[in-house]
């Protein structure tokens, strides 16, 4: 038997008023996964275990089956790995956002979705102001501080602080005072920067400075295929999913167009894990868009993502006679415009039918499934 699993980042929301007082998933057109709750079962699932934060990195680890209690490290380490980066024992890799700050409040987390080549300009000078760290530009605003021999730091993550003032939330202990300089650094690097320069005439945000957050060590995961006995692949345009993927094991394609945001590629993404899926026995598709429409608290962008991810779990379910399960890792509400600790709703095609009609978080509620513990999923959809 062959899986797949679509994961649409952050798809679970709340009952909206604009929306008649439904969520964006029980809002949206998704015929194709009414289809598999139809077909098959429902329930939900807790991604986040207690003391940590709700985030992708948690989330994904968790329904992969690895215990953040266990396994995880910090954000940073998972996408170092991603891009190809060897860290040492004793270094401390952080996620390091370009942002937009305007006097002294985050006004954007991702410094207007900055595009990876005005990224790499940015970092390409400012590395040369920082000889203590190293800094390597990664997808759009997602980019990486390895410090050499470092302490570690408490720190926040800048989408969670959109709005507010940045004092409470900087750096705190250990690498904090390191950090604290890189950050005032890019503040004079990017201020006149040509980049910068270009995207304020264009009426674009520009990257004011970095953000450092999520820092950790180099993490170590039992391999996936020793785990289930299955080989495994996982299609994602985040370092942060190909961080985990590479970490256990998992083979990890790259799909021409997949950028991590709303103008994702969809359908090559669904033609890429058809073709993987021939010669692996489970795929795992993360599809970021509906994650990135929550944090903009846009209604109509999420709805948007989501039909476009059921139209992605249309293709699968036409041309793949295997097992499928769709769920989203963790809440991104419109309303807060960050990730939240509820519970995620999933179906599964391929399991025994038990009565839903629809899928959503209201539906999967009531599932034959129950509500389980996310690291506990692959073994209950293998079984």
């Amino acid at each position: 038997m062959k899986y797949i699993v679509v994961l649409g980042d952050g798809m679970a929301d709340e009952p909206l008023e604009e929306l008649g007082g439904r969520t964006p998933l029980e809002y949206a057109k998704t015929p194709n996964m009414d289809r598999m709750a139809a077909e098959g079962t429902c329930g939900m699932l807790r991604t986040i275990p207690d003391g940590f934060e709700a985030g992708s990195d948690i989330a994904n680890m968790a329904v992969l089956g690895y215990a953040p209690e266990k396994y995880y490290t910090g954000r940073g380490p998972l996408e170092a790995l991603s891009m190809g980066i060897d860290l040492a024992p004793d270094d401390v890799a952080y996620r390091c956002n370009l942002v937009t700050v305007e006097e002294n409040t985050m006004v954007d987390f991702s410094a207007g979705h900055i595009s990876s080549a005005e990224g790499m300009e940015l970092f390409k000078s400012l590395q040369q102001e920082l000889p203590d760290v190293m800094v390597r530009a990664g997808v759009s605003y997602r980019n990486l501080l390895v410090v050499p021999r470092g302490k570690g730091s408490a720190s926040t993550p800048p989408h969670d602080i959109v709005g507010q003032g940045l004092s409470p939330f900087l750096p705190k202990g250990g690498d904090a005072e390191l950090l604290h300089q890189c950050m005032e650094r890019s503040r004079k690097v990017f201020v006149n920067h040509p980049v910068n320069m270009a995207r304020v005439k264009a009426g674009k945000r520009p990257a004011t400075r970095i953000w450092p957050w999520s820092g950790g060590h180099k993490p170590v995961f039992p391999l996936f295929e020793t785990k289930y006995h299955k080989k495994g692949g996982i299609i994602s345009a985040v370092d942060l999913l190909n961080g985990i993927g590479r970490c256990a094991g998992m083979e990890v394609i790259t799909v021409p167009g997949a950028t991590g945001y709303l103008d994702t590629d969809y359908e090559a993404k669904g033609r890429y894990a058809l073709d993987a899926i021939r010669h692996l026995d489970f795929l795992y598709l993360h599809i970021e868009a509906p994650d990135e429409a929550g944090h903009m608290g846009s209604i109509e962008e999420k709805v948007r993502a989501i039909e476009r991810v059921d139209d992605v779990v249309g293709m699968i379910l036409d041309q793949f006679d295997g097992v499928v399960a769709v769920l989203p890792d963790h809440p991104t509400p419109i309303r807060i415009k960050t990730h939240s600790r509820d519970p995620v709703p999933f179906v599964i095609r391929g399991k025994e039918t038990d009565g839903s009609l629809h899928f959503s978080e209201k539906d999967a509620r009531l599932g034959g499934a129950g509500t389980k513990n996310a690291t506990d999923f692959l073994d209950y959809l293998f079984s």
